[in-house]
């Protein structure tokens, strides 16, 4: 998969006849500012109230954010999806309003609840109208098609009741690419009013099931943050697992099992090559990447013992890293890469366990009522995710000493935690009781908010990747 060129916009005096060097994706800051006051555009016709809301009312003030449709100076045909850069500009707003929304912070309403805005109006906004309409926050944008075919994609958040623009990007984009930009504009919104690090323009990989509960089909796929763009990777002659992206995006480690015999490979996106890291001796389990893409964590049961080993990244030789009866699975890094949680059973059940990145000074930290399994260490570092064993699986996050439990999901089976960029999200994966049907989920930390993530087909073992370049 080639990496999406885009070019930044510098130094212009008005949107039309941009002539941009291609280079890789970046932020923009260097847009037309606002430059007319609220009353030198008309306001466009009345849609009645905007109302909008955010749901942890400890650390956020209610924001009406409004999204029109992204207008364009000139309807042209393009090779993006909607055919025109008419239909595009409502596509684009689109996607910034579903990001927005089901993020959980914020309930904005978007372009297919409001009217149109001129192509001028979106660097001079009627404030006047927008605060008649409640709304406090204000996000505008533009498409442009050039020549050559390319996009260009402007985006600005504009406080209302100030009058003021807050911050401005843009973009150009290969039509296919789209999506991107949209998802770089919601970022930009988000991390603006939040003041969290973005984590909308990233990926999902996870694996995709098909046939029947005994006999399953599971093929390696990956998708964008809001399920578009999907594709599968392995044909599903052989059975794929726990996939996970490495720390630089571009590949994407995987265990494999053909015959019952077990392989971790690493997939390479940008040339769709794959490498053979290592063979395992006995049934082999949930590969991980270092923070630094030089190692690889995996689990391997030989002589009636599971423990935890370490490989080079290339492949070579492996290191053993806990050496106790019983079972040793998982091994997830901490961001700095020093230390390493995993489930043992060495205690009599499930339960969490810290040690350093060479193996030394095991711990136990998890001390409540049930089991606990797939311990997953936020990439912010402030807490772990797991499945919480209490009857049912829920997923549970706890601080990195094992204090201050929170059960985030009660379903009667979600397991299997990921963590969002910004350490903010959790996507899982949901059986269902009585179909046995698989799919992913997402619940926010507060564990009010939680959404089903669209897939074409079941799907379990989601690895949510870093944000895009």
């Amino acid at each position: 998969m080639k990496t999406a060129k885009f070019a930044l916009l510098i130094g212009l005096a008005s949107l039309p006849s941009l002539a941009l060097p291609g280079l890789a994706f970046a932020q923009v800051q260097q847009l037309p500012a606002s430059s007319a006051s609220p009353a030198a555009q008309p306001a466009p016709a009345d849609a009645g109230g905007l109302t909008g809301s955010v749901t942890d009312e400890s650390e956020w003030q209610d924001l009406g954010i409004a999204i029109p449709a992204f207008p364009t100076d000139t309807s042209v045909a393009t090779a993006a999806e909607g055919g025109n850069t008419e239909a595009l500009g409502r596509n684009l707003a689109r996607v910034v309003y579903n990001d927005l929304k089901n993020n959980g912070l914020f309930k904005p309403v978007g372009p297919d609840a409001l009217p149109g805005i001129g192509f001028f109006q979106v660097t001079a906004p009627s404030f006047d109208f927008w605060r008649g309409r409640s709304a406090e926050m204000l996000v505008q944008g533009f498409v442009k098609a050039a020549p050559d075919g390319k996009l260009t994609v402007g985006c600005y958040l504009y406080d209302v009741a100030l009058g003021s623009e807050l911050i401005r990007q843009g973009y150009v984009v290969q039509p296919n690419e789209w999506r991107r930009a949209a998802h770089k504009c919601a970022d930009m919104v988000y991390s603006r009013l939040s003041g969290e690090n973005p984590f909308f323009d990233s990926k999902i990989a996870y694996i995709a099931e098909t046939g029947p509960k005994d006999h399953r089909r599971k093929q390696l796929a990956i998708m964008d943050s809001d399920g578009a763009n999907h594709r599968f990777i392995t044909n599903g002659q052989a059975t794929a697992l726990t996939p996970r992206y490495s720390p630089d995006y571009s590949k994407i480690v995987y265990l494999s099992y053909l015959n019952g015999y077990p392989r971790i490979y690493v997939y390479d996106i940008g040339s769709g090559q794959q490498r053979l890291v290592t063979e395992g001796k006995g049934p082999t389990f949930a590969p991980r990447w270092s923070p630094d893409g030089k190692f690889i964590l995996y689990s391997m049961a030989i002589g009636g013992n599971t423990d935890i080993y370490r490989v080079s990244a290339q492949g070579g030789p492996s290191t053993r890293l806990t050496n106790t009866p019983g079972i040793n699975v998982g091994g997830s890094y901490s961001p700095d890469g020093s230390r390493i949680v995993f489930e043992s059973d060495r205690s009599g059940s499930q339960q969490v366990y810290v040690m350093n990145a060479d193996g030394s000074n095991q711990r136990r930290i998890s001390f409540f009522g049930g089991r606990a399994a797939t311990p997953e260490w936020s990439p912010r570092g402030d807490q772990i995710a797991f499945t919480h064993i209490a009857g049912n699986f829920r997923i549970a996050v706890m601080d990195p000493n094992g204090q201050n439990v929170r059960d985030l999901t009660d379903s009667w089976q979600d397991e299997a935690p990921t963590w969002s960029p910004n350490g903010r999200i959790i996507q899982f994966f949901r059986t269902e009781r009585n179909s046995g049907k698989t799919g992913i989920w997402q619940v926010d930390l507060t564990g009010r908010n939680e959404r089903k993530l669209n897939t074409p087909v079941d799907a379990s073992d989601p690895a949510w990747g870093p944000v895009l370049p």
